[in-house]
């Protein structure tokens, strides 16, 4: 999992519009029985498996619309909560094996593909006034431990 955090302030106006990219490769399913895996490459696989069943378990419930979401279930799914649902702009790209001997994981991916495409979010610019930007940045100073000045007008 790899993310980046991006901020940008628009010098005339003072917003703040905040960004986060999360690049993930999930990796494929692991079958025991085509990769022969024993000790630590196994109990690898068994975590890639786990994690995939709780994302399709996410996927699943976004996709239905259910009110519960198993966000909590597994780690990566955790860590993938702000860019499944809600505000956010998600893509998901599927490779598959054109040899005849992966055409049951090569329709299991497709399956989970369409799942995927299924999810509808609310992508909205996220953006904060130069007022919360100001506020964000006293805060920021107090924690450092400097003195602040706050003008009346900041707070009201």
């Amino acid at each position: 999992i790899f993310s980046v955090l991006v901020e940008s302030k628009n010098k005339s106006t003072g917003a703040v519009a905040l960004g986060k990219l999360t690049l993930v490769d999930l990796a494929g399913s692991e079958r025991q029985s085509k990769t022969q895996a024993t000790g630590e490459r196994l109990k690898e696989a068994k975590s890639i498996n786990m994690s995939l069943s709780a994302l399709g378990d996410v996927i699943s419930a976004l996709s239905t619309g259910e009110k519960f979401v198993p966000y909590r279930n597994n780690l990566l799914t955790r860590l993938l909560q702000d860019g499944l649902g809600g505000n956010a702009k998600t893509l998901m790209f599927v490779n598959i094996s054109p040899a005849d001997y992966n055409s049951e994981e090569t329709c299991t991916s497709l399956q989970y593909a369409q799942r995927v495409k299924m999810i509808t979010n609310d992508a909205a610019k996220a953006s904060e006034s130069a007022e919360v930007a100001k506020l964000k940045g006293v805060i920021s100073d107090l924690k450092k431990g400097k003195h602040v000045e706050v003008a009346d007008d900041v707070v009201g």
